[in-house]
């Protein structure tokens, strides 16, 4: 998803040795391989579709058994209020790396990544766009994916965070126009930390998770909409003159497509035909 800047810190932060000590309930099978790949990064599953071992985003969102060994953990996802989709541990081994790249598929057109930090050090660094942070343990962190980021883990431990999915709400949005948005390493522009989230034993609170996300075929209000996303990414009002003819011709085929699909939707709609 688009933010205003790079990082926010939310307002909030949770018990990072409760969440440790839940981590060694967990094992070493329970972690698998990246879904893209990436030497030195694994993951535990926590919520997917259909609640077993995918990585798919489309179809209705169930815990995994794995959850079952995590009762803070469930807690923490309960205090943000929201629904949540594909969630897990990621793990990014010692002296291991993200490789730079961006998260434009549909899945991140409207959601964001909620990250909690759980096993970590100063030799952990995320940068995103422009800006590098560390994350500290049992913080709290949002960040605009559709910008390139990396991470790299320049130490000699392995990293751990929970990174969630969210559409969000009213009231999450609400509340991240409360966290830090301003550059960091400022001191005295950083608030005090809060104190953290209490596990509260034998309470297992609900979790909405998304029974909806992929229709069948877009709407071509939706499809509309992607499409002037795309077409203010390209910038043509800043591109300089070479480009503008070939811009142009891009924007109408763009706005052609629209009118056919809007078409053919009212022809055929979401039918099996």
């Amino acid at each position: 998803m688009r933010l205003l800047k790079p990082f926010c810190r939310l307002p909030v932060r949770f018990d990072a040795a409760r969440l440790r000590s839940e981590l060694q309930a967990a094992p070493d099978s329970a972690w698998i391989d990246h879904p893209d790949d990436y030497p030195g990064n694994r993951a535990l599953r926590l919520i997917t579709v259909g609640g077993t071992e995918n990585d798919g985003i489309a179809g209705e969102m169930k815990a995994t058994p794995h959850l079952d060994h995590f009762p803070y953990l469930r807690q923490v996802l309960s205090n943000f209020g929201v629904v949540w989709s594909r969630s897990r541990l990621m793990k990014l081994a010692a002296h291991g790396t993200v490789p730079l790249h961006c998260d434009i598929k549909y899945h991140w057109t409207n959601r964001v990544r909620v990250h909690i930090p759980i096993v970590t050090n100063p030799g952990v660094r995320f940068t995103c766009a422009d800006q590098t942070v560390h994350m500290g343990a049992g913080e709290a962190w949002i960040f605009d994916n559709w910008r390139p980021h990396s991470v790299i883990n320049d130490s000699d431990e392995d990293r751990i965070h929970l990174v969630a999915d969210t559409l969000g709400n009213e009231s999450f949005w609400r509340f991240a126009a409360r966290g830090q948005w301003e550059r960091f390493g400022d001191a005295a522009a950083t608030p005090p930390a809060p104190a953290p989230l209490e596990f509260r034993p034998g309470e297992q609170p609900p979790l909405p998770m998304e029974r909806f996300n992929v229709a069948t075929v877009m709407h071509p209000a939706e499809l509309e909409v992607l499409i002037d996303r795309l077409i203010g990414d390209l910038a043509p009002q800043a591109l300089p003159p070479e480009a503008q003819p070939v811009v142009n011709r891009m924007v109408m085929l763009l706005k052609g497509y629209c009118s056919e699909w809007r078409q053919l939707w009212s022809l055929m709609a979401d039918h099996p035909d």
